[in-house]
């Protein structure tokens, strides 16, 4: 009967799902297996240092400073400070460009002309995240709150009841930059976002997970307490007082502050045995540290290593701090210029035989919510650092393609570095899909591949990593600017 024909298909269907993941399984070794002790405790070292990252850098400025900070302790020098002098550079020496704060980029420079192309790495420390809007703070009912626009794609039901943080700057009229950090402190306050409650939310749950909660209901609590003395708007009062005491700042210079409301807290190790990391913002931060890391450590390279972190990936790469701006073939004629080779064709030269891993986080295999993904091309924990040939969606549209023979470059550089690795889709072909910035940096006619660590919650508050894939990644992009 009907009952026992789908009964025969469903398991005909369960079958032939074992048989693929039986098959994906033979096609990618673990990472986990290959570890000796020593491998293991470097693995587990760099994913101390990588939670600790990612738990004092939420946004970009946060990101850039600390790259900063690091860059100079490995012996790198601010290339704004050879610009219009008469220094020069030579082999072996390693500068840095920030880009307003947002953005950066780093050189090692190699014994080869830098017209025989680079070797670039490069990743994006923007995240999805909820910004404040210029005009912000206003009282409702005797309740301080902050307005906002979120930033990226996300899930807006899922940034409500969660401890929520301000970073960000003030800039004053007269220049004068303030940095806020409000959240973070172990004993301090934290602030967030209120959702209706069950027993009120019979028209809410009626809704589309789109619509349960509206961008303009992500509005911040901020405070309850009214200023003694005040009869108009006294809780918000209150709360200028408490940001004036602290920070010196006005509400009117709200007009001229970036300040980003991102999840409170440090990023926690995730699993019984400590396998993972569950962080904010590691789309891409877990790329970019990987990166950053990863040419800090490199040994004198044969071509020129760049390293380069972006802005704005999770609205389009635009803008002045983004991938389509042209600070990065800015500051490649500046470093050619210094090193001595520069002429507008060299520069076009080095660019189009320069090579790139687009460095971006991939979908990972999530056992909750198998039906999107064809086992065969998913990425998977602990199966090492992944390279995308494609992204895109529907009929791989907005999509780089890597060509075969630079796969196959990149398959012989993992295999002579001993680097785990394995290759994906994102999702199913037609269940959804995206992009990152690969197709930009290939518009100077060079190779890319999209690369990364595989993340479950992608976009979520909280996204979960494993730490074999995290090591995995930076041995792999230590490799490719050394063999690339």
């Amino acid at each position: 009967g009907l009952k026992g024909d789908k009964m025969a298909v469903k398991k005909a269907e369960k079958k032939a799902d074992k048989k693929e993941e039986k098959k994906a399984k033979e096609i990618r070794q673990s990472a986990w297996e290959k570890y000796d002790k020593k491998a293991l405790d470097a693995c587990f070292a760099l994913s101390e240092t990588y939670r600790q990252f990612i738990s004092d850098c939420k946004t970009e400025r946060e990101c850039v400073d600390e790259s900063i900070r690091q860059a100079e302790k490995a012996g790198y020098k601010n290339l704004a400070d050879f610009i219009g002098k008469k220094k020069k550079l030579k082999a072996g020496d390693k500068v840095y460009m920030s880009n307003m704060g947002r953005a950066i980029a780093l050189f090692v420079i190699g014994k080869k002309p830098m017209v025989e192309g680079l070797n670039i790495l490069c990743a994006h420390i923007d995240s999805p995240r909820i910004d404040a809007k210029q005009v912000p703070l206003y009282e409702d009912t005797e309740i301080a709150m902050l307005d906002t626009h979120y930033y990226g794609g996300i899930k807006k039901y899922q940034w409500v009841t969660l401890p929520l943080a301000i970073h960000g700057v003030v800039v004053k009229e007269d220049g004068k930059a303030v940095n806020i950090c409000i959240g973070e402190e172990e004993e301090g306050p934290v602030i967030g976002i209120t959702d209706l409650l069950i027993h009120l939310s019979a028209d809410q749950m009626q809704k589309t997970a789109a619509k349960v909660v509206e961008g303009e209901d992500l509005n911040v609590m901020l405070g309850s307490m009214p200023l003694k003395g005040e009869e108009k708007e006294a809780v918000k009062a209150n709360i200028l007082k408490i940001l004036k005491d602290k920070y010196g700042i006005e509400e009117e210079d709200f007009i001229s502050a970036d300040l980003e409301i991102v999840p409170a807290g440090k990023a926690k190790h995730y699993g019984l045995d400590s396998s993972m990391i569950m962080g904010y913002g590691q789309d891409d931060r877990v790329c970019a540290y990987t990166s950053l890391k990863a040419i800090l450590d490199a040994p004198a390279p044969s071509k020129t290593a760049c390293c380069l972190l972006v802005d704005k990936e999770e609205i389009g790469s635009v803008g002045a701090t983004g991938m389509e701006s042209r600070f990065f073939e800015n500051v490649v004629a500046e470093v050619m210029n210094l090193v001595g080779e520069y002429n507008e064709l060299d520069l076009r030269r080095a660019l189009a035989n320069s090579r790139m891993l687009s460095s971006d986080v991939s979908a990972a295999f999530d056992p909750n919510y198998p039906g999107v993904n064809e086992k065969k091309n998913t990425a998977y924990f602990g199966k090492g650092i992944v390279f995308n040939k494609y992204t895109g969606s529907r009929g791989k549209s907005g999509s780089n393609e890597a060509s075969a023979e630079y796969m196959a470059t990149i398959r012989k550089i993992m295999k002579d570095n001993n680097v785990t690795f394995q290759t994906a889709e994102l999702g199913k072909v037609d269940q959804g899909g995206g992009g990152t910035i690969a197709y930009i940096a290939a518009a100077y006619n060079m190779e890319v591949i999209d690369s990364g660590v595989a993340v479950m919650n992608m976009h979520a508050p909280w996204e979960i990593s494993c730490k074999a894939d995290i090591y995995e990644a930076y041995l792999g992009y230590k490799a490719f600017l050394k063999d690339a």
